[in-house]
């Protein structure tokens, strides 16, 4: 009944703070961008581990909020490398410009942290006109994934260190639409209910992060890829349904997760040397745990790779 007040396998636990869980680790010399990085758990991610050394690339929407992140970082640690450039995962123009952008600055890339996301939205449409949260929780990340991978395996040849990927997933995975991925109905409004569409782009990202990691071990490419639910936790990802945001942030500060909680498992995941050689798992409080069986299936991932370069062509 209390299996959440135990350390796991890892020697962390539901309890454990990104701070924690990295403490001791020295990430100096190493590269990581982290979207959605001016709020929540991108931005306590992007605290924690320029506290630990490594050069962090805040890919944010809001570039003033970005910045505020940015100066309180520095105001906290003087010697951190930070930068700050615009990103909207909803965007495909905006992401192909800001992996150009990030291209044309030269530095290597060690970890790729897909964190941003929105949570049960009313039915929208993206710019490029694709269900809103399919299109910011997985096409956006896959795209950024796809264009940003060759720098990604540059470095890791030329450092000869492991390159990690890391999808934010969520225990919402396990809730998507019955058949899983809507191939068909992706853009259905007829059919949209929010809470599915929120499970079917979180149980996207971890079957992006399973055929990713397949097709990096076929390369013998020295990159991991895995993906992550951070837990429960009180951000504004529920600012779309006011009554249960309410209640999160009541009631709910009894048994949710902080900002510093919820950053662990990503931190664990990007720098532990725990890590090392794992991919294609999924994390749960530093810990691996099973996902779903729709997360499990690789011919759902393969068919869900082909569908999206489809989209991004």
């Amino acid at each position: 009944m209390f299996s959440f007040l135990r350390r796991g396998p890892s020697g962390f636990s539901w309890f454990s703070t990104a701070e924690e869980v990295t403490k001791g680790i020295d990430g100096s010399g190493l590269t990581a961008i982290v979207t959605g990085a001016s709020s929540g758990i991108g931005a306590e991610t992007s605290r924690v581990l320029a506290l630990r050394g490594v050069h962090i690339v805040m890919a944010v929407r809001n570039l003033s909020a970005g910045t505020t992140v940015r100066e309180a970082i520095l105001k906290e640690v003087s010697s951190a490398k930070v930068d700050v450039m615009e990103l909207d995962l909803a965007s495909m123009a905006s992401v192909r410009k800001f992996a150009s952008e990030f291209s044309s600055l030269n530095l290597p890339l060690n970890i790729l942290i897909n964190n941003a996301g929105v949570m049960a939205t009313p039915f929208t449409l993206s710019q490029d006109g694709i269900e809103l949260q399919f299109a910011t929780n997985h096409l956006g990340h896959f795209l950024l994934t796809h264009l940003l991978l060759e720098n990604m395996k540059n470095t890791s040849r030329k450092s000869k260190i492991e390159g990690r990927i890391v999808n934010l997933s969520s225990t919402g995975h396990s809730f998507p639409y019955s058949e899983g991925i809507r191939f068909d109905k992706i853009n259905d409004k007829s059919g949209y209910n929010s809470i599915y569409a929120y499970g079917q782009s979180k149980l996207s990202n971890i079957l992006h992060a399973h055929e990713l990691c397949r097709r990096l071990k076929e390369e013998e490419i020295e990159i991991t890829a895995n993906s992550v639910h951070p837990g429960a936790i009180i951000t504004n990802l529920l600012r779309y349904h006011s009554f249960i945001d309410v209640l999160s942030r009541t009631v709910g500060r009894l048994v949710l997760k902080n900002v510093q909680q919820g950053a662990a498992t990503t931190c664990y995941v990007a720098l532990h040397p725990q890590m090392k050689g794992v991919s294609g798992k999924y994390f749960s409080d530093c810990n691996i745990v099973e996902p779903s069986d729709k997360a499990k299936d690789p011919e759902l991932a393969k068919k869900l790779w082909e569908f999206s370069l489809g989209l991004i062509a």
